[in-house]
């Protein structure tokens, strides 16, 4: 009896998540499917029931999105900022974990602390001090050069991007540094590799499915990163996230919602393209981070 009434409650329980996942999913689908769908309607297809399938493939949406929206230089503005972003913060992220996670030394725990302390800090409530410390060093290099370089930069706003995310990379990237056996690095060092060479040629080779891991987060948060391009790039060389709400501001008034809609499909296709392509890494980065030797 005991044992009937465990299966029905485990079959009531699977029941209920599978409800919830399918809920989630759908709640998930539907809506980007409708934009994928409203994009390739024509503006007068709007006036009518918005559930209706478009008559056709109106690809013309996306050629006046990229034209005439500037949404095109909007995106190769997006491209070499999230990647110039990703470089960045490889580099510096890499060393700084592996160091963190495999050595002691005066001051280690001091520094990941402070790391992990970072994760507490939403970056948009320090957006304004940001913005305020760019423009006192743009003043300073406009009264001695007479230019300035700090804001409306996509260089900076790449730099940005990068020291925000640092906080969260280091962190997930020493938790999988610190899973590794040590084996590895004394093989290393009979064979004469010295530190720079062990954490090059094996130790990073080895954290793979971590690094993939932490570049899908990091593109994600950058590609559809708002709030810090619009107060850092006041002048034309927008983002495609900016630039987007731009274009929804203009094509309402506009009542043109085909070219809205063709913007909002570029904005979301890289970042469904590149989920899908390493979503099983994403699985396997997170649990082997998340093991201890």
């Amino acid at each position: 009896m005991k044992k009937e009434i465990g299966m029905g409650a485990e079959s009531l329980y699977r029941f209920f998540i599978y409800v919830a996942l399918i809920t989630l999913a759908i709640s998930i689908i539907v809506p980007v499917g409708w934009v994928f769908l409203a994009s390739i309607k024509e503006n007068s297809e709007f006036y009518g029931s918005p559930w209706t399938m478009p008559k056709g493939f109106y690809f013309q949406n996306f050629i006046d999105a990229f034209e005439k929206a500037n949404m095109g230089t909007y995106m190769l503005n997006s491209v070499m900022v999230t990647a110039l972003a990703l470089v960045i913060l490889l580099f510096v992220a890499l060393p700084a974990a592996y160091v963190l996670a495999r050595y002691t030394f005066r001051g280690s725990r001091l520094i990941n602390s402070l790391f992990k302390a970072g994760l507490f800090i939403n970056v948009n409530y320090i957006v304004v001090p940001i913005f305020l410390m760019l423009l006192d060093g743009d003043t300073f290099l406009q009264a001695q050069f007479g230019d300035s370089f700090l804001l409306d930069n996509l260089f900076v706003l790449a730099v940005v991007y990068a020291a925000t995310a640092l906080p969260f990379t280091i962190y997930l990237l020493s938790s999988y540094f610190q899973s590794l056996p040590g084996t590895f690095e004394e093989a290393a060092m009979v064979d004469g590799a010295g530190y720079f060479k062990t954490m090059i040629k094996i130790m990073i080779p080895m954290a793979r499915p971590s690094i993939i891991t932490i570049i899908l987060f990091n593109f994600l948060a950058f590609w559809n990163e708002y709030i810090i391009a619009l107060t850092l790039i006041p002048g034309e060389n927008k983002t495609l996230p900016v630039g987007l709400m731009n274009l929804m501001a203009a094509q309402k008034s506009a009542a043109n919602y085909g070219q809205m809609y063709a913007g909002m499909v570029l904005v979301m296709l890289p970042t469904l393209i590149l989920y899908i392509v390493v979503q099983r890494k994403i699985t396997q980065g997170m649990t082997l981070g998340g093991l201890k030797d």
